[in-house]
């Protein structure tokens, strides 16, 4: 369905979708792939390695899984996501993959298009989301076929493809082409729409104290009525969703659309988290190690005798390490934690999968600069050390756990402490969304509160989230999203055409 323009001259009423979903990456994408009709059931000849599971699936073998009752079928699982369904929906996918096993899918997918439900996916890039942006020769944390989504395998879509194959992981470069790719193979790509912004989100009018149902039985509460001053009931508005288009051109085509129910599905990578320390703003300051990577590629750091500072202990920070590293670029490591710590990520990462976060780790644990080493003489790591300030000339100031204070003269610094997701389209950009009230959404401290089996809000009617919103990180986990939000709406759509036909309004139903 086009966007209307909210210049348009025919006066006709801005569209209602049942679904619009904001934000293009593989959560959005995987959604889109089963609102289209995708369902799947338990392959005819699977055996699940969990004995339980298995038989509870074997005892509604003719019914897809979202016909089925997901908080039933994830009793008793246990996996790296605090989401019930995602641990389910990864298990049935890759059954037993924390164990290091690769045991096929139990799944088969069926297009059935009496299912399909209308939807729009928004986005301001091609399908993949922020997958475009990342640096494309670096291995991904998740091997290859973790990447994957639903009904394509990665191996399949890379054959042919790939330089010699050393590691199973791929580049985020491969990984972006693989959900362009996808988009089109399975026949959604008229669902999306790329290049659009948006602006505001809104509820026009809202009930005072409603509190949400979860049982997926339940009609859409945009059914839900609210008494005006006269008494009489009035139907609350959907949401409505206003942004424009970037045209080919450059121009911005504004529109404006109505929704039944709203997905947030932009994942975190919009707003690099700040240390919010004097002189942050500094242009030798960055927050992107795409920027590092590029003032590396352009020689601006060959030869220079200052280190660069790298802050931050995730991934992230490892990949700038490495990168400095390996052209011969001095570094200064700092980061807050202490280096037995056991949430660390490099602890919970194999070590041969993963030799090269390894060794940033070895060096942050060898090199400190309280000790002589020359294992690597152009490497200092600053553990539980913090940034107190940055200085116009090219000094940054650090202090420890014991107080003291350090002046370090540097080329750049590079934070990467992570990133939060910009959601300044919502009401105070949805603080009240969270699990903690009135603070920014985070993905690990204050991640969007939701039904655990139907990721609907738990605040707000009729808005759902998936991904790193409500704590899914990995992409092997964020498609159980995908599984309660359509089954949740299938539901709902069940319920509302049961109701239509009863009142003889068969006709017009959708």
């Amino acid at each position: 369905m086009p966007l209307a323009e909210e210049n348009t001259l025919s006066g006709d009423p801005p569209p209602t979708l049942p679904v619009v979903i904001i934000g293009n990456g593989p959560s959005g994408i995987c959604l889109s792939y089963m609102l289209s009709g995708y369902r799947p059931y338990l392959s005819p000849d699977a055996l699940h390695p969990n004995p339980i599971l298995h038989s509870k699936l074997e005892e509604a073998r003719h019914l897809s899984v979202p016909e089925q009752d997901l908080e039933y079928l994830s009793e008793g699982l246990e996996g790296r996501s605090s989401n019930p369904v995602a641990v389910l929906f990864d298990t049935l996918l890759h059954p037993n993959a924390d164990f290091g096993y690769d045991y096929p899918s139990v799944l088969q997918w069926k297009l059935e298009q009496e299912h399909y439900i209308p939807h729009i996916v928004l986005g301001k890039g091609p399908p993949g989301g922020a997958w475009h942006d990342m640096e494309g020769s670096m291995l991904t944390l998740s091997l290859g076929d973790w990447m994957e989504l639903p009904g394509l395998k990665f191996k399949d879509w890379a054959m042919g493809k790939r330089r010699n194959i050393k590691s199973d992981r791929a580049t985020p470069g491969e990984v972006a082409s693989y959900y362009k790719h996808y988009v089109k193979v399975m026949g959604i790509q008229r669902n999306f729409l790329d290049n659009t912004y948006i602006t505001s989100v809104a509820k026009p009018y809202r009930e005072p104290d409603t509190s949400v149902s979860h049982d997926p039985e339940d009609v859409s509460s945009e059914e839900n009525r609210i008494d005006k001053d006269d008494g009489e009931p009035l139907l609350k508005k959907n949401w409505e969703v206003h942004g424009y288009r970037r045209t080919a051109d450059g121009s911005h085509q504004p529109f404006c659309l109505f929704a039944e129910s709203l997905v947030l599905a932009t994942g975190t990578f919009d707003a690099p988290a700040r240390l919010e320390v004097h002189g942050e703003a500094l242009p030798y300051v960055s927050h992107s190690v795409a920027d590092f990577e590029e003032a590396v590629s352009k020689g601006r750091l060959s030869g220079v005798v200052d280190p660069v500072l790298i802050v931050g202990a995730g991934l992230t920070a490892a990949d700038a390490v490495l990168c400095a590293h390996n052209n011969n670029i001095p570094v200064i490591h700092v980061f807050r934690r202490r280096l037995n710590d056991p949430s660390l990520i490099f602890k919970q990462l194999p070590k041969k999968l993963y030799p090269e976060y390894h060794k940033v780790y070895h060096m942050m644990c060898k090199q400190l600069y309280s000790a002589a080493s020359n294992l690597y003489p152009s490497y200092t790591s600053y553990p539980e050390h913090f940034v107190l300030s940055f200085k116009p000339d090219m000094k940054c100031v650090l202090q420890g756990t014991g107080g003291l204070k350090k002046v370090l003269k540097i080329s750049m610094a590079v934070v990467l402490i992570g990133s939060h997701p910009n959601l300044f389209f919502l009401k105070e950009q949805g603080r009240s969304l969270g699990h903690h009230h009135n603070q920014p959404i985070t993905c690990k401290g204050n991640p969007v509160a939701i039904d655990p089996f139907t990721y609907e809000s738990s605040k707000e009617p009729n808005l759902f989230a998936l991904g790193p919103l409500v704590g899914d990180n990995f992409i092997r986990f964020l498609k159980g999203g995908t599984l309660a939000i359509t089954r949740c709406l299938q539901m709902r759509q069940k319920k509302k055409r049961h109701r239509l036909v009863e009142s003889g309004s068969e006709d017009h139903v959708p």
